[in-house]
């Protein structure tokens, strides 16, 4: 039982933590409901378990979090599999996602990175291509933000190295921005 009491305290600890961000997550939701209003599109993508959090994302924006509400434009790189595979084949795993940022991002889009390490190459090079695009840029981060910090134009970074308890805060940190997005569009209708 110590183990798992523990894994929960650890857990509880990390999200805590990411109190220190409000002011950011309020920017970056900020960012988003100024996209939608102007038009304009989300788009996200991360590896492994970052690259369900990008689908968990979109859907939330497509879909609905808790209001029913006209769809909001999100879209994951991470759910088209002969893309992804050919790229990666033809090319390599390092330009799986800046080669579609390259054929998606447009001016004002808002473009999102997930990577635990903060270090993601593909994540990288991704943010890289849509910030020379003109779109605005987020990392959702741990491990102090890595180098990803430095090219992003906001970084929401969990105070962490260990994967598991970064993804956790990091499910804590998107939801509370798609509630705040969902709030602050409530009525708008892009019609």
């Amino acid at each position: 039982m110590c183990f798992i009491k523990n894994q929960i305290t650890e857990s509880v600890k990390v999200i805590q933590d990411i109190e220190h961000l409000e002011i950011d997550i309020k920017n970056v939701s900020k960012q988003i409901v100024n996209c939608i209003k102007n038009g304009k599109k989300i788009i996200i993508f991360g590896n492994g378990g970052s690259a369900a959090d990008a689908q968990h994302i979109a859907a939330e924006f497509i879909g609905r979090f808790k209001e029913e509400r006209s769809s909001f434009p999100a879209i994951s790189l991470t759910t088209d599999t002969s893309v992804l595979t050919s790229l990666s084949n033809d090319y390599s795993n390092d330009i799986i996602f800046s080669r579609q940022c390259e054929g998606l991002v447009n001016l004002d889009d808002v473009v999102l990175g997930i990577s635990t390490s903060g270090n993601s190459i593909n994540v990288k090079k991704a943010l890289a291509v849509s910030k020379s695009r003109g779109a605005i840029t987020i990392g959702l981060l741990g491990n102090n933000g890595g180098a990803i910090k430095e090219i992003t134009d906001f970084s929401l970074i969990v105070n962490s190295s260990i994967t598991s308890k970064i993804q956790e805060a990091h499910r804590v940190i998107y939801h509370i921005i798609c509630e705040i997005v969902e709030n602050e569009l409530r009525g708008f209708d892009k019609k």
